[in-house]
């Protein structure tokens, strides 16, 4: 490397360690993004002591259970793409399960409708949760240092506290708050004096060290057999849950092939079903290799209202297809992701015209958004892309104080009533409807890109049925259009999902004059804040040079290297 040229990274690397703002980082020896910047110095605190990726995702992982509780969770479940420096390719299936005792109208009432919202905001909504095992399973197949040494600093952190932030303190001020019935809630934020910690002042949570304690001493047993199972199985007998000792003591996470698509010469490697993540996001980069983007400015109608149209398609035939492939053994996946179904799809785009969503057909299950992704990278050269999940923030608001972690409510991402689908998302297909020890449909899509056999972009984000769409179009902007991964990620994005038949787009990030193109189209439009929060990490194999950048709409989100 010429001497300027080192100096100028030198520069980039010094600024980037110095500000505390949200731009890329640069690192040359390894790389951690995440929700919280606390857990992902903890992830690259490993990364120093000799630890590879997915020793890094682990810590960072029960580190977010400390301290990002909304989604971050030993009480929920998600997903891993792995790639390792020999350029394989592999996944780790934590998604959670259904509980024995559960049965497709098991939230229905005398006359075939959901009563009362129960799927999502009771106990029978909790399903049985996948985090401790799949993390334990990762660092067991492919984990470098001793598991005790990756889990003991999120101990360290719920034992002795951390830094209260700012939207931890005004969760808090929620759940303490008089129009909030919900008992667990109301105790969990407080400290030992029973008052809520101001922002800086530190926070302990001393049921669940015990409860993080146990799983670094036993593992996977430590979670799923004696005392906090017994524990877990007490508080569900109690409170009208389904979860029992043998549900706990079944579930296991499995190792799957991932998804791979290509585009352009980079090769996409996503998560399988239950995931319909990775299906749709292939499905739809197949449809975009088609377009001539020469023409199609980016950002610009047409390029919305093509994109909208290839969401479209994908999340139809998502609904119709894709469920737990343990459940479904003929899921068309080779069909879905070939470049001649692709073919097909793309000839049916009227780029003039916006395509009309029919109910009778197939739309989305609707997915919360209480999730977190985070992305790691090694000195080594393995990748790490993990999303995991709660479903709605806080998850079901539920939770034992003895064990000081919170429920999962993803039983709501079932299919609730079989048969009835309808203009409002809410979808009744087979594939997804609930069994016993069946694993929910998710939208979670941790994604690796790589090249020449090496990874390249390294993406995911939370957001519930925008997850798909905003890492479809980060893995687009990064790919076709060239943008380093800051302005990838912060770039406009869109969404539709079949089902309601409309565009959602972030507010204030597109022009007057592109919305009225789209709607004189045929598109009905709508707003909301912001899509997703994506967390991602570039590489650059000639410089040997890492990039990193979170989502500015996360505050405390961040990403660390050296």
């Amino acid at each position: 490397m010429k001497k300027s040229n080192f100096l100028f990274l030198s520069l980039l690397l010094f600024i980037a360690a110095t500000l505390q703002i949200h731009c890329q980082t640069y690192a040359k020896n390894g790389m951690v993004v995440s929700s919280d910047k606390t857990s992902s110095q903890v992830g690259v605190d490993i990364l120093k002591k000799g630890g590879n990726a997915i020793d890094a995702a682990v810590a960072t992982a029960f580190s977010l259970a400390v301290t990002h509780p909304a989604a971050g969770n030993i009480g929920g479940g998600g997903f891993i793409v792995f790639m390792d420096n020999n350029g394989k390719v592999t996944t780790i299936d934590f998604r959670e399960k259904a509980p024995l005792k559960a049965s497709n109208d098991m939230y229905l009432d005398e006359t075939g409708n959901v009563v009362d919202n129960s799927n999502h905001m009771s106990a029978k909504a909790i399903g049985v949760p996948g985090t401790v095992a799949g993390l334990y399973l990762a660092h067991r197949k492919y984990g470098k240092l001793p598991w005790a040494e990756v889990v003991q600093p999120a101990v360290e952190q719920a034992k002795n506290g951390f830094p209260f932030n700012w939207s931890l303190y005004g969760a808090a001020e929620y759940f303490t708050s008089e129009e909030n019935r919900n008992p667990f809630m109301k105790g969990y934020f407080l400290n030992e004096n029973e008052k809520i910690p101001e922002p800086g002042e530190w926070w302990k949570q001393p049921a669940l060290a015990k409860t993080l304690s146990l799983i670094r001493d036993n593992g996977h047993d430590g979670f799923y057999k004696g005392e906090t199972a017994k524990n877990i199985a007490s508080w569900m007998k109690e409170n009208g849950g389904l979860i029992t000792k043998k549900d706990l003591r079944k579930y296991e996470a499995i190792e799957r092939s991932p998804i791979k698509g290509s585009y352009k010469g980079y090769d996409i490697y996503s998560m399988p079903p239950p995931s319909s993540g990775g299906v749709a996001l292939v499905e739809m980069m197949n449809l975009m290799e088609l377009a001539d983007f020469k023409t199609i400015e980016f950002n610009s109608a047409a390029h919305l209202h093509l994109v909208a149209e290839a969401m479209r398609r994908a999340f139809a035939d998502r609904a119709e297809h894709l469920g737990d492939p343990d459940f479904n053994p003929d899921i068309p996946i080779k069909k879905l992701t070939s470049k001649s179904f692709a073919q097909k799809r793309f000839n049916e785009i009227d780029m003039h015209r916006a395509s009309v969503s029919d109910s009778t057909k197939f739309g989305q299950i609707y997915d919360g958004e209480s999730t977190t992704h985070l992305s790691t990278m090694d000195a080594f050269g393995n990748a790490v892309s993990l999303t995991y999940t709660l479903e709605y923030s806080y998850g079901s608001q539920m939770g034992s104080p003895q064990l000081g972690f919170i429920f999962n409510n993803e039983m709501g991402d079932f299919n609730p009533q079989p048969g009835i689908t309808k203009n409002n998302g809410q979808i009744g297909t087979m594939p997804n409807l609930i069994a016993p020890e069946k694993r929910m449909l998710s939208s979670m899509t941790p994604t690796i890109v790589g090249k020449n056999g090496k990874p390249f972009l390294v993406i995911g984000s939370p957001g519930g049925r925008t997850i798909i769409n905003t890492v479809f179009q980060t893995v687009l902007n990064v790919l076709e259009f060239n943008m380093r991964i800051d302005k990838a990620i912060e770039a406009l994005k869109i969404h539709h999902q079949w089902l309601p038949d409309q565009i959602i787009y972030e507010k204030d990030l597109m022009s007057p004059d592109t919305r009225r193109i789209l709607e004189n189209m045929g598109h009905t439009l709508g707003t909301r804040n912001n899509m997703g929060a994506l967390m991602g990490i570039t590489f650059d194999p000639e410089k040997r040079l890492l990039t990193g950048a979170s989502d500015s709409s996360q505050p405390d989100s961040g990403a660390v290297g050296y």
